[in-house]
């Protein structure tokens, strides 16, 4: 897999489905309630719907806990992996 996401250009993944895979939520149904709580951001515009599709490239606000996180994503995964597969996928911003 590349991480600079050139193997997998213009392909998207979900964001519920992309969260658990990143591991910033356990299960696609605490994904959902992160969305749905009205905290995240997908390249500085609001988030509304679950299933909204996140491409390489794309940067995230949303809090997670107490923390603000904002990454930037690097590749798209195929699949939740260990959190240090995971953390190749992504980058902090802040």
């Amino acid at each position: 897999m590349s991480v600079s996401g050139r193997e997998h250009e213009g392909e998207t993944i979900r964001l519920d489905r992309l969260l658990v895979y990143l591991r910033f939520a356990r299960t696609r149904s605490a994904a959902c309630a992160m969305i749905e709580g009205h905290s995240f951001r997908r390249n500085r515009i609001h988030v509304k719907r679950v299933s909204e599709g996140i491409a390489v490239g794309d940067v995230l606000t949303f809090v997670q806990g107490e923390t603000v996180r904002i990454v930037e994503v690097l590749a798209i995964p195929q699949r939740r992996a260990s959190p240090a597969a995971a953390k190749q996928h992504y980058r902090e911003l802040g």
